[in-house]
């Protein structure tokens, strides 16, 4: 390998080990945010097997730890699925793993977007909403949610309802069909997102519904730190490529003066 190659893999090396080192930076900024998922950078040598690539960086969707709240419409999934959310505004749908839902003004389940989360009602895909008061008129009390995703809404004259579902959607292959949105929300990239009575919670290999806790983030503080500190080593060797490499280059100019 020729100087000016050893200068170019040093430098092709701090500008992947920098992007190693921006996705953990977020990982860490975010431990405390809700069902957020870590992301893994791998890599790989270049084309001409002189310097290192960043061949991608992926999301590990592996399920964060369940944290009581003592919310009634916190909602934590224990195993596989996404709640779904609708923006009213563009009828755009979401997926997420976010359950901080509360009840908006109009009774619909909402997140904190304001996007309305999608269940079964009456038979049918709807929004989720939870009338203020029931046939006879009377007040809402409280509404709570069962593991099966059954909204009760309890009322002033001592009913019940059971006023709908919330469902869950299970990517078949989330590493392609999801893309991130912010906000903790997923576009679905794999086609019209289709509920029925076939996305209960606890059927056909989904998880099932936790009233009352959020999913926290899936970030593992020893791991980063651990890898922190292992790509910030690789990234001082690399640099100190760079700088005898450039020494050495101007030694070389130097001989060459008269």
């Amino acid at each position: 390998m020729s100087l000016l190659n050893t200068l170019t893999s040093g430098v092709s090396a701090l500008r992947s080990f920098s992007q190693g080192l921006d996705a953990i930076g977020n990982d860490i900024a975010n431990v405390n945010t809700t069902a957020f998922k870590s992301q893994d950078t791998s890599f790989a040598d270049t084309f001409n097997g002189q310097g290192v690539q960043v061949t991608s960086t992926s999301t590990n969707y592996s399920q964060g730890s369940l944290s009581s709240t003592g919310v009634a419409t916190d909602l934590g999934i224990s195993g596989n699925g996404y709640f779904v959310v609708t923006d009213t505004a563009s009828t755009a749908q979401y997926l997420t793993r976010d359950g901080s839902f509360t009840v908006d003004s109009g009774g619909y389940l909402v997140n904190q977007q304001g996007y309305r989360v999608q269940g079964l009602v009456s038979g049918s895909a709807a929004a989720i909403q939870i009338p203020a008061t029931n046939t006879a008129g009377a007040a809402l009390q409280s509404e709570s949610i069962d593991n099966s995703g059954n909204v009760v809404a309890s009322y002033a004259d001592g009913t019940q309802t059971t006023v709908g579902q919330v469902l869950l959607y299970n990517p078949s292959d989330p590493t392609s069909q999801l893309s991130s949105q912010g906000d903790n929300l997923y576009s679905y990239n794999g086609g019209t997102i289709a509920l029925s009575a076939s996305n209960a919670p606890g059927t056909t290999g989904l998880g099932s519904i936790q009233a009352g806790t959020l999913e926290q983030s899936n970030v593992d503080l020893t791991q980063e730190f651990s890898e922190m500190i292992t790509m910030q080593r690789a990234f001082e060797a690399n640099s100190r490529v760079v700088t005898v490499s450039d020494t050495i280059l101007q030694d070389i100019v130097d001989l060459k003066q008269p």
